[in-house]
């Protein structure tokens, strides 16, 4: 049995994607009017953001993310994201929060969330798809600002809040600085994901399974360069959050044509599509699905593989999941042919 041929209605998930980072550069401008903000130089000309490196990524990212200063502001943001996504034929995503940025805006955390949980009961009232929060550590902050994150999310816990992570410039800071903080996190029964293997080599991934025992890598591109870590990866079950367009953006991998994440997925790692920064990167989650399924030759059912790892992968409740399972059978078993 095969499927029809691609159709926008296919099921699609996302693991990765920084909120602050999904902003449309036209509600980020609106915004920055809105509160009285200075971003000369932020965009260009035809409303772009304008960075050429890693750093310059990082300072842009940290521009844009200062403009959302309410808790309207997030609420606006998350509907606005969810929904465009609900359009490429999402049913599922993960919006990894930034309590640090919202405090960096004058937002507390509990209006921050606030906010975003209510941009996501709004996507969902309108269309369905489901989301849910992991909150982050920013690691060249240092640990104890990430420590203060956990401290934030275990004092006022919320439903949608279902994990935590760790992103930031992944040159600065051993795992093991941040091992307190993910002990914390895990404890209290949040799932567990960190960027590694992106601009550091696979030891950075094997360092992150070892001392903050994550069930998730993001990125972890760089595992291909070491036999010994892909097995690792495999055995062990942990999920790839893989963001292809990023990476060719941030210069990790020259093109798409030479990305790892065919080589790891036929190595058995359970990889999954993600869109990362996407006004940033020129991407959507759509298109990563599509690009993908072009340069590499994946078929409907392969897209549909990916959206099943993230949804197994999801830090969701089980009857959360079971419902998003029984939507993409209920896809696969309409659009099914021979």
């Amino acid at each position: 049995m095969v499927l029809k041929a691609e159709t926008p209605a296919l099921p699609k998930a996302e693991l990765h994607v920084h909120i602050e980072g999904a902003a449309p550069p036209a509600l980020v401008k609106r915004l920055a009017e809105r509160h009285g903000l200075d971003i000369d130089g932020l965009l260009d000309g035809q409303g772009r953001y304008v960075w050429s490196d890693f750093t310059g990524f990082l300072n842009a990212y940290d521009r844009a993310a200062r403009v959302f200063r309410a808790p309207e502001d997030y609420a606006d943001l998350a509907e606005t994201y969810l929904l465009s996504i609900a359009a490429e034929g999402a049913i599922y995503a993960e919006l990894t929060i930034s309590p640090d940025h919202a405090a960096g805006a004058g937002l507390s955390y509990r209006d921050y969330v606030a906010g975003l949980a209510e941009g996501i009961a709004r996507a969902r009232k309108a269309v369905g798809i489901e989301a849910r929060m992991i909150a982050i550590g920013v690691r060249h902050f240092g640990a104890r600002a990430v420590e203060q994150v956990v401290t934030q999310v275990l004092a006022a816990p919320h439903p949608l809040v279902t994990g935590f992570g760790l992103a930031g410039d992944e040159r600065e800071g051993h795992p093991a600085n941040f091992a307190r903080a993910f002990r914390m996190a895990g404890d209290a029964g949040l799932g567990l994901t960190a960027h590694a293997g992106e601009f550091c080599g696979p030891e950075s991934i094997t360092a992150t399974l070892d001392f903050l025992r994550v069930g998730r890598i993001g990125h972890g591109v760089r595992a291909l360069e070491d036999r010994e870590v892909v097995a690792r990866i495999v055995e062990d079950g942990i999920a790839l959050e893989i963001c292809p367009a990023s990476n060719v953006a941030l210069g990790v991998c020259s093109n798409l044509r030479f990305h790892p994440v065919n080589h790891l997925r036929r190595a058995g790692c359970r990889v999954t599509l993600n869109s990362d920064d996407p006004p940033f990167f020129a991407t959507s989650l759509g298109a990563e699905y599509e690009s993908c399924a072009r340069t590499f030759g994946w078929k409907s059912g392969d897209l549909i593989e990916m959206t099943r790892n993230a949804v197994k992968a999801a830090f969701c409740d089980e009857t959360t999941r079971a419902r998003l399972m029984g939507r993409i059978t209920g896809f696969v078993s309409a659009n099914a042919g021979t």
